[in-house]
């Protein structure tokens, strides 16, 4: 059987753990793809653990017991938040953003990977520690933010709707109130989408008032779930009254100023 050297193993196990976040992979895994004692898979694992900690990328996480092993789990340096966000506000501010009703144009925004990948690597890194079961968003702007936090912290994401789908088979429905608006909305998710008594964070793109966010949260009561994080790419911070209070998000809108510009700032909590 072929043998690898240790750059080939180091760089095969970095690319795997990366790939399967927060899940335990047991070091006979390894053992047996690269033909190699448990010892010297080890040795290798420490390089990996002290590159991802010296580049503060995340960390390498020993799991004892007999279905133990390691797993990845995602980090992202101060610095590197700070600098995100204060890039992702040069983008948004460029006027040609700005449509009627001084809204920002953000659909690129949402759907460009790279973005995408390192706002969800910010938030995922937040709530990481709360050890939930489903990434929940509401259709459809939020989803790849949502999808990217699910896909990090190696867990399912579920998709409200705003509208029942028969395809959802028996759904259970809401009410609740628009924060922004004060009309009432609805918002629909299939039984069979979120299991009784799961852990969950709401994940979105735009925080205006947070009627929506507490939609969700009455919704997962309905599920005997509950709620332990909200994240948001972008806060309206300019709205003076939120009916949710504990939330995080990357950067704050604070309206549109006399000359027609986008007021941005990279949020305190980043």
């Amino acid at each position: 059987m072929q043998k690898f050297s240790r750059n080939h193993r180091i760089a095969a196990i970095t690319k795997i753990l990366l790939e399967n976040p927060n899940k335990v992979m047991s070091l006979n895994n390894f053992t047996l793809m690269f033909n190699t004692a448990k010892s010297t898979v080890s040795e290798d694992i420490l390089v990996v653990k002290d590159t991802l900690n010296k580049f503060q990328m995340g960390r390498i996480d020993t799991i004892s017991g007999a279905s133990g092993g390691i797993k990845y789990v995602c980090g992202i340096s101060n610095e590197k938040r700070r600098e995100f966000a204060e890039k992702l506000c040069i983008i948004l501010k460029n006027r040609e953003r700005i449509i009627p009703g001084n809204f920002l144009y953000m659909t690129d925004i949402m759907f460009n990977p790279v973005i995408i990948h390192t706002a969800g690597v910010i938030l995922a890194s937040i709530f990481i520690e709360r050890n939930i079961d489903y990434v929940v968003t509401v259709e459809t702007k939020g989803i790849p933010l949502a999808y990217e936090v699910a896909r990090i912290m190696g867990v399912q994401l579920v998709v409200v709707r705003r509208e029942q789908k028969f395809t959802e088979g028996s759904t259970l429905t809401i009410n609740y109130v628009s924060g922004s608006t004060g009309r009432i909305q609805t918002m629909s998710l299939s039984k069979k989408a979120l299991k009784k008594g799961s852990k969950c964070i709401f994940i979105d793109d735009f925080m205006r008032a947070g009627g929506t966010a507490m939609g969700i949260i009455n919704l997962l009561k309905e599920f005997e779930s509950e709620l332990l994080g909200i994240g948001f790419l972008i806060d309206n911070v300019e709205t003076p009254k939120k009916l949710v209070q504990d939330y995080k998000s990357i950067v704050d809108f604070k309206g549109i100023d006399e000359n027609g510009n986008a007021l941005l700032f990279p949020s305190e909590n980043v």
